[in-house]
């Protein structure tokens, strides 16, 4: 049975390596014209405080505000002109970090997300490519149709946009690796995904 209590605000303040540890096997929600769209949580990557990669390393700008608040609100960019990709804030207001939702694994709502990803014949035609649905940033993106409009949510109030708590993945469980994607401060161990899980996207772990 799945929570239906979201984070709390004290949760989401913590630094952002040990939020995006913790958020693996919690629950996204979506809730897309009274249809509820969930995905388990099953690989993220942390960017924080000193973090060449990170957004806010350069200081506040128009596009990376949000960081600078409270944690547990949505942070959404537009990336390489082609895809969006979900983040939650995390820490302190003032402190700017950020954890980005790499990759879910559908649980309910799949039909609705496979028409996001690939229109109404593609949804058929890749009915049974489950696996390529959401493993990957800007996949869950198109998938539960998340976009800047979802910028700066709160994820704690919102009832259409939220994280719903699971029980905590076993440390053994969860595998550690330099985040992928990048071409600065790739030394940073603050990529975590569930080991063993298909929707994992494709990116190459070290342990």
């Amino acid at each position: 049975m799945l929570s239906s209590k979201p984070f709390s605000r004290k949760f989401y303040s913590q630094a952002s390596p040990i939020v995006a540890q913790r958020l693996l096997g919690s629950h996204l929600h979506r809730v897309i014209d009274g249809e509820q769209l969930i995905g388990r949580i099953v690989e993220t990557e942390a960017y924080g405080i000193g973090d060449e990669a990170c957004h806010a390393f350069r200081g506040k700008t128009p596009r990376n505000a949000i960081m600078f608040g409270e944690g547990g609100f949505s942070y959404v960019y537009f990336t390489y002109g082609m895809h969006h990709c979900f983040n939650v804030t995390a820490n302190q207001e003032g402190m700017a970090e950020a954890v980005l939702i790499r990759a879910v694994e559908p649980v309910e709502g799949i039909e609705k997300m496979q028409v996001l990803r690939w229109g109404g014949g593609g949804a058929a035609h890749h009915a049974l490519q489950k696996r390529d649905l959401t493993n990957g940033p800007g996949k869950l993106c198109q998938a539960f149709g998340l976009t800047r409009s979802d910028n700066g949510i709160d994820l704690i109030e919102s009832e259409e946009l939220f994280i719903t708590s699971a029980r905590p993945v076993a440390p053994n469980l969860i595998g550690v690796s330099s985040r992928i994607g990048i071409n600065v401060a790739k030394h940073y161990p603050w990529r975590f995904f569930i080991k063993g899980n298909e929707f994992v996207s494709r990116g190459k772990p070290s342990s």
